[in-house]
């Protein structure tokens, strides 16, 4: 796949608009207050009786960070006195018993998460204690096939911190870098200079470590194609395994914090459309391959083979080796995906607190999905991870005529496929390689809460 097939400026300019990044179908906008804490303790009930329960995938959110970055999207606090994060643990322990409760002991933990805010803030003692509290009441996978991965902010981990996280287990770690470019900080509130970054992606290869992943944004104020290519190499020479490059979006009804973005220092469209091309230029040319979204890996890296093999799958933490799985989130706002069915959080810590005080799940909203749902949720999946969909499999395995029950999505399909998006080819539909930087875009055609005329 060369990189000029893979860009194609009009084609983007015509099909691409803001639509959801499928971590789950149906998406987190479509939850409602109708779920309870009942519910999913049904659901869980459910999944233990399956003739083969699935394996658990664990995810807890530590929300705090040291100042507000004015582009972030994610529900964080400021962390502004040590004993809140005490306290936030102590609920963490409560919601840990609580949910272990609810799952035989027997299903193996086999992926495993920290995110964020930024789990940078626990300290190494908090760090082992919550380990410890989660190996007590969950079967964790010892033997290195799990993924156990953390999100780290290289400007707050203690010294000798990535060293402790090998030990705790954590064979994967996420580096949030963004943007180090000197001109950026005052723009965004975040100063992030290299360095830290160099040492703990340095650190991480070290202690064994067998996946680093770098993030990075691009249309931040400010950031030229120069800036960015500069960053871009930087990274590059230290040799992540995987490189995401997330398209900064504006939304400031959506994310206050952004409403401190000045607008007019944002780079125009052509401009951003220019810092994709060469990002995906240099790293095509640096021998990363692109498997999905705006995500990229080394041909060795474990998403790019199962991306190969067809076992890649998406889930709240992003593209996954591990996504058939009951899903349990923990810690404020965080989502569960239990016997197929959504379940998320109170989003305030105060909300979260007075639940886990009282013995109660804090679930404030959700779904429930239905047949369809998990059809559409399957041709989406198919899409993202693999460029194509099995329409034979697909009609077989469901019991449909695919060409009927699709039919309008099939029509709306046609003017991506005249434009060399997609082919339907045989019984496939098959992503090309113009199609494949806008295949969120082509998602949205199968997604019944994005049709015309809907409200999503």
């Amino acid at each position: 796949m060369s990189t000029s097939s893979l860009f194609q400026e009009d084609l983007i300019n015509r099909y691409d608009r803001p639509g959801p990044r499928y971590r789950s179908y149906p998406p987190a906008t479509e939850f409602h207050d109708l779920i309870s804490e009942s519910d999913y303790q049904e659901w869980a009930r459910l999944s233990n009786e399956e003739l083969i329960p699935r394996p658990l995938s664990l995810y807890f959110h530590i929300p705090f960070c040291s100042s507000i970055c004015y582009y972030c999207a994610s529900n964080r606090e400021i962390l502004r006195h040590k004993g809140k994060m005490e306290s936030y643990l102590q609920d963490l322990f409560r919601e840990i018993e609580i949910q272990s409760s609810l799952f035989d002991r027997d299903r193996e933990v086999c992926q495993l998460h920290w995110g964020g805010g930024t789990p940078g803030f626990l300290t190494q003692r908090q760090s082992q204690q919550l380990m410890e509290k989660i190996n007590q009441h969950f079967r964790l996978n010892r033997g290195g096939a799990g993924v156990y991965s953390i999100e780290i902010d290289p400007r707050v981990i203690e010294a000798g911190g990535v060293a402790q996280l090998r030990k705790l287990g954590f064979n994967s770690i996420s580096i949030g870098v963004q943007d180090p470019n000197e001109k950026a900080p005052q723009a965004v509130n975040r100063v992030q200079r290299l360095e830290p970054t160099a040492k703990t992606i340095n650190d991480a290869r070290r202690h064994g470590f067998r996946s680093i992943s770098v993030d990075l944004i691009y249309g931040l104020p400010q950031q030229s194609v120069a800036d960015f290519a500069a960053i871009l190499e930087t990274i590059i020479d230290l040799g992540p395994d995987r490189i995401a490059i997330y398209n900064y979006a504006q939304l400031p009804h959506r994310f206050p914090p952004q409403r401190r973005i000045q607008a007019e220092q944002l780079p125009e469209s052509g401009e951003k459309l220019a810092i994709l091309q060469m990002a995906v230029d240099k790293l095509g040319a640096a021998g990363y391959e692109y498997f999905g979204m705006d995500h990229f890996a080394r041909p060795d890296d474990e998403l790019a083979r199962a991306r190969r093999d067809g076992s890649l799958r998406r889930n709240f933490q992003g593209y996954s080796t591990h996504a058939q799985c009951d899903s349990i989130g923990f810690g404020v706002s965080a989502i569960s995906q239990v016997c197929d069915n959504f379940s998320q959080n109170a989003a305030s810590l105060e909300d979260y607190h007075e639940s886990l005080s009282q013995r109660r799940l804090p679930v404030t909203r959700g779904y429930q999905s239905d047949a369809d749902d998990l059809l559409r949720r399957e041709i989406i999946q198919g899409l993202l991870c693999h460029f194509r969909v099995d329409i034979s499999a697909i009609s077989n395995r469901w019991r449909i005529n695919f060409a009927n029950y699709f039919a309008d999505e099939l029509s709306r399909l046609a003017e991506m496929e005249q434009d060399g998006l997609v082919e339907v080819v045989g019984d496939e539909i098959i992503v090309n390689d113009a199609g494949r930087l806008l295949v969120r875009n082509i998602c949205m055609v199968f997604d019944c809460y994005q049709q015309p005329g809907t409200s999503g």
